[in-house]
This record gives structure tokens, sequence and C-alpha cells, in this order.
């Protein structure tokens, strides 16, 4: 019994001194239990939505106010036609535009049913099943105020036609399949990397190392390059998986999303490698990888919409590479769109890519700690 007490005591006593592994153990479930409790809703509100207003009358305003009102939809722009509608959309800058035709208030005014066309970004199946149902439930509502307050009414006042774009069938595997294709790059990138260090550590490797003329930058792109290999050949073999089985379209350029995914490769690279800079050995290494990947998958929008988290954990989701990943590579497959629309996805994965390995370069020591 003394025996079992002495080792629990030496235990204890080695846990103590090890504050990295103890905070993850602590304070890093506490933490996420607090974020993801309060980031994760399931009902999506404030809906970024364009409107193209041809009618510019008191009706259409009536119209559009009562899709403000409703909560679900934050008009943000006032286009200018039909073009810049479209690009809105293509862009991911808004979710839904609103068009009224210019004969949109005489109709009402004869008693002849006026339509109201809603373009919806149906890449994102849960927005775009609470917008198309909220639009709906708008134009039966107003229509029944119409037929309370006129008798001589001939037809359904107010026609909703909601086109969904881009996956009209809301087909999960259509959006959740290039997602996951991310989420297999991050998961891999990070947590094979940020062992690469460490293990060269606690094997003693990192001696013969030591006394070569190797510089730190030279070490690091070693480590890096093989697995930039390893990450396009995990997206080919997933394009094919979802192209094959899952039948997911592929709308756009393969060249541009194969050029465009090197950034955040790189990116995810950089965290592993700086995570193996950090951690005192493999299992650090490992938890703190897994404190990179849950917020990943719960901020980044690949489960939950990031239109339905409140203000401060989007802002804070900017800090996670995937989220500008998941841009990039459900727009090219499923919208179709090039370049010209991601650059500001891009520009966010370049400056990932640099900070992260810059420092990492910097926080490598050519030596054992």
């Amino acid at each position: 019994m003394g025996r079992i007490l002495a080792i629990l005591k030496k235990e204890f006593l080695q846990m103590g001194r090890d504050r990295l592994t103890l905070g993850m153990v602590f304070a890093l479930p506490l933490f996420q239990l607090l974020l993801f409790g309060y980031a994760i809703q399931t009902e999506v509100k404030h809906i970024p939505t364009a409107v193209f207003d041809q009618s510019l009358s008191a009706e259409s305003r009536d119209m559009l106010e009562a899709f403000s009102a409703s909560g679900y939809f934050d008009v943000y722009h006032a286009a200018a036609g039909y073009t810049e509608i479209t690009h809105l959309i293509d862009s991911g800058r808004v979710k839904v535009g609103i068009i009224f035709p210019p004969d949109f208030s005489q109709r009402l005014k004869q008693g002849d049913t006026a339509a109201v066309q809603v373009l919806v970004d149906a890449s994102d199946s849960m927005s775009s099943n609470t917008a198309i149902a909220t639009a709906n439930a708008i134009g039966l509502l107003k229509s029944q105020q119409i037929f309370i307050q006129k008798t001589h009414q001939a037809g359904i006042p107010y026609d909703i036609r909601v086109r969904p774009w881009y996956n009209p069938d809301g087909i999960t595997a259509y959006y959740m399949v290039p997602a996951i294709l991310g989420i297999i790059v991050t998961m891999t990138m990070v947590m094979m990397t940020a062992a690469a260090i460490v293990r060269e550590r606690e094997r003693g490797t990192l001696e013969q190392l030591m006394v070569t003329p190797i510089k730190s930058y030279e070490l690091m792109l070693g480590k890096i390059i093989p697995y930039i290999g390893l990450g396009y050949l995990q997206i080919t073999v997933a394009l094919l998986v979802g192209a094959l089985i899952f039948q997911v379209p592929i709308r756009g350029s393969l060249l541009e999303l194969y050029g465009l995914t090197l950034f955040f490769i790189t990116a995810s690279l950089g965290i592993g490698i700086l995570i193996s800079n950090i951690a005192k050995n493999q299992m650090q290494a490992f938890q703190m990888s897994f404190f990179v990947l849950l917020p990943s998958i719960m901020l980044s929008g690949f489960l939950f919409p990031r239109e339905a988290m409140p203000l401060v954990i989007q802002y804070l989701s900017n800090i996670i590479p995937l989220t500008y990943y998941l841009v990039i590579i459900r727009g090219i497959v499923l919208k179709g769109i090039g370049f010209s629309y991601l650059v500001p996805q891009v520009v966010a994965l370049i400056i990932f890519s640099v900070v992260l390995i810059a420092w990492s370069i910097i926080k490598f020591k050519k030596k054992i700690v």
C-alpha cells in the first residue's frame, strides 16, 4: 500500500510540474464547453440579403419591411440590377436576393397577383431551408392581410417565387462532401506535422540535425514539402470519391481549385509545425492539435452556418483557416466561380501561411531543450 501511495504521489507531482498538460486537461475542456455552448445555434437568423426594387413604391417597401421585421433577413445591399444581385450571391456576400418587378404596386392596386422573386443560395442547405420557408410564410401572411382588408381581391395577392441556386434539390452530399475534404486536410496536416519535431526530439535524432550545417528554414521546408504532396493526394482521392460515388458536381476549374488549395495546405502545416515547436512531447502535440480541430469543425461553417452564430464568435472564426477554405471549395465546386470572387479568402490564407511558417522558423532553435 505504501508503494502505491508513493507512486501516486510521484505522478501527481509530475502532473503539477507539467503545467501545459495540466492546463489542457482541465482548462481547455471548460473553455471549449463555454465557447461551443454559446456559439452553436441551429436556428439561422440574420441572413445577409440584397434587394433589387424596380417598383420603388410604398407596397414594395411594406413587403421588404415584412422580410426585415421577421428577424431572418438582414438587407445589407440595394442592388442596381440583376447582374449585381448575381455577383453578390456568387461571391457569398449575401445568401438571399429579393427582386420586385416594375409593376408590383400596380398589380396589387388592380387586385391582381403581384410576384416577388426570391433568389436563395442553396449551397448552404441549413440557411437556404430557413430562408425558403420564411419567405413563403411571409407571402402567405401578407396575402391573408390583403384578403381581410379587401373583399374584391380576385386571386392570391402575393406570389413568392423562390429560386434556389446551385443545389436546388437540397442534396446534403453536395454541401457536405467538399467541406469534409477541408476537414480531412486540416486533420492530417495539423496532427501529422505537429508531432514531427517532437518525435525527432524524443527519439534523439534531433542531435544529429544539430551537428549539420542545416538552417532553421531549411529544416522547416524539409518537414513541410512532403506533406504538401500528401495533402494533394488526399484532395485528389476525395474529389474522385465525391464525384463518382456521391455524384457531387464540379462546376468550376479544377486547376484553380488545386492552385488555391496550396495556400490552405501551407496554412494548416504552419499550425502543425508551430505546435510541434511549442509542445514538449507527442501527447501534448496531439492534445494541442485536438484543440485546433474542434473549433475548425464547429466554428468554420462546416456544420453550422456562421450567420447563426453570435457576432463575437463570427469574428473569432476569422482566425480559423478552414473558414476561408470552405468558401473557396464550395464556391468552385458548387457555384463554379473563379479567383476573382475569392480574392479576400486567398489573401487571408496567404497571410496565415506566411505568418505561421515564419513564426515557426523563429520559434525553432537548433538545440535540445
